[in-house]
Order: structure tokens, then sequence, then C-alpha cells
């Protein structure tokens, strides 16, 4: 199985980057083939300029959505990691989809309405926050954000969102839970 992990975190020391060496931990038990792209350690530049809109046009698509949207083609399962920053994907992470997620690769428009381009593939999604469950859940949080990413986003595309997991209050929990947290994490592996 051929696995593309994503992580969106600019801490190399942070809770989502145990998350990511648990993630290809596990894999690796699984024999999958994986490839792991750090946007941070990648220096990805999230912004989608006019300069890009530009040479989309002419069908000279800039080198850097080109890598990335070949990983993304090679995968058949991936994994997205990262941290919520204002009930939402961070910066980096929101701009890799604005650039890679392109009309003509990702989806595109015919006769009959929306064609998904990237349908087959699976995703599996691990979000963390410091804010406590309860607090998300009492507003419909969870809810909405599994909308504008796992509906908006990768539905939209044809990637099948197989779960959607979030890791409330890694800032303040015990060690212990976090710890039960990692072990979800390779159970949810395990199932993928």
């Amino acid at each position: 199985m051929k696995t593309l992990v994503i992580i969106g975190s600019h801490n190399k020391s942070s809770f989502n980057n145990s998350i990511k060496e648990r993630v290809v931990e596990e894999l690796k038990q699984k024999n999958h083939e994986i490839i792991v792209r750090d946007l941070y350690e990648l220096q990805f530049d999230p912004v989608l300029t006019t300069k890009d809109f530009e040479r989309l046009q002419t069908g000279n698509l800039p080198s850097d959505i080109k890598t990335e949207q070949d990983y993304i083609s090679w995968a058949e399962k991936i994994v997205v990691i990262y941290p919520v920053w204002w009930t939402g994907l961070p910066a980096i992470l929101k701009g890799y989809f604005d650039r890679v997620l392109l009309y003509g690769f990702a989806y595109k428009f015919d006769d009959k309405g929306l064609v998904k381009l990237l349908e087959g593939k699976e995703a599996l999604i691990f979000s963390t926050s410091g804010m406590p469950k309860e607090a998300y859940e009492s507003i419909g949080m969870y809810d909405a954000m599994k909308l504008t990413s796992d509906t908006g986003i990768f539905d939209f595309t044809g990637i099948k969102v197989k779960k959607h997991i979030f890791f409330p209050s890694v800032t303040s929990v015990s060690d212990d839970v976090r710890k039960t947290y990692l072990e979800e994490t390779a159970e949810e592996i395990k199932k993928f």
C-alpha cells in the first residue's frame, strides 16, 4: 500500500510530531510504502499567487505544485496531521490544498456537473487542539471542521475520509492521556 503522510505542524517537539512518528512506525509494520511531506521542513509556500495563476493558464505548472501532485497521484492512502488553529487548518496546510488540489488535477466540471478526479483514495485525519472536547462539542465545532475539511476538501475531490480523529486539550492533559492518544493513533492506523 502506498501511503502519503502530510504534516502541517511548525514545532518538531510538538505532539503532532509524536503522532507522525507513531503513524510512520505503524505503517512500516504494515509494510506500506511511505512518503512523508513535512510542510514546514519543506518550507512549502502556501500562497497561491497571481504568478501561479498566470503560469497555470499557460500550462506551465510550478514545480513545487507538480511535485506534490505527483505524490498525491502516487498515494492510495493519505494521512494528514495538524494542529487546529482558529478552528481550522493552519495556513500552511490550507495553502497546500489551495495550491495543489487544482482544477483539472483534483476535480473538474463537465456537462453533468462535478467530476471528482481523486476517487479511489482514502484519508485518515488527526487534528490536535488546546481546547477541551466539551467546548468544541457544545458549539458544534467538530462538525463544522469536518464539514469544511472532510467534505469541502477531501470529498469534493473524491478522497474518502475514513475517520477524522480529534485529540483535545493536548497542551494541558497529562502524559498518560497523551499516551492513550498515541495508542488510539496506532489502532486507527492498524484499521486503515
